[in-house]
């Protein structure tokens, strides 16, 4: 809880530097914990909106921490090297693919079955290419995106006390 409370109040929008797998991966435990809480809350209120899946305190959870999950997930990848901007070649990679699916169904130029399966899987292969970067053992050495998170036994302590 304490690596969720780090990443939300303290680097909520904090692009630079390095996050620890530990600090990333309890930051997505907890946040998944907390939407589906509250998706259980608003199913149980009766406050979704119309027929979507999606209710009102989700949505402004979501839209609430949307800055602070990207940015631990360029800080997880400036903990092994790697430039936050992969980031955004993943999906905007995917938005493209999906934009150009969108305007091919409208304009019944093709057919889309092939190009679904397509989208399909590499929307897959990018997601176990990310999930594998995420997993990945930080550099234990400084590198071009700050000094090992490791090395500060002071902060980690700190955390594991309160």
């Amino acid at each position: 809880m304490n690596w969720y409370k780090k990443v939300v109040f303290e680097n909520y929008a904090n692009f630079n530097g390095r996050a620890r797998r530990s600090e990333y991966w309890y930051f997505i435990l907890f946040n998944a914990l907390f939407s589906l809480a509250l998706t259980i809350i608003d199913d149980l209120l009766g406050i979704n909106f119309g027929s979507a899946e999606s209710g009102i305190l989700s949505t402004i959870y979501s839209l609430a921490v949307f800055i602070p999950s990207l940015a631990v997930s360029v800080r997880r990848l400036h903990d092994i090297g790697k430039s936050g901007w992969l980031l955004l070649i993943a999906y905007g990679s995917i938005i493209f693919l999906a934009a150009l699916l969108l305007l091919g169904s409208f304009m019944h130029a093709f057919d889309s079955s092939p190009f679904i399966i397509i989208f399909a899987l590499l929307i897959i292969a990018v997601a176990i290419w990310l999930l594998i970067l995420f997993c990945t053992e930080g550099d234990d050495f400084t590198n071009k995106y700050g000094p090992d998170p490791k090395a500060f036994n002071e902060e980690i302590d700190e955390i594991g006390n309160e």
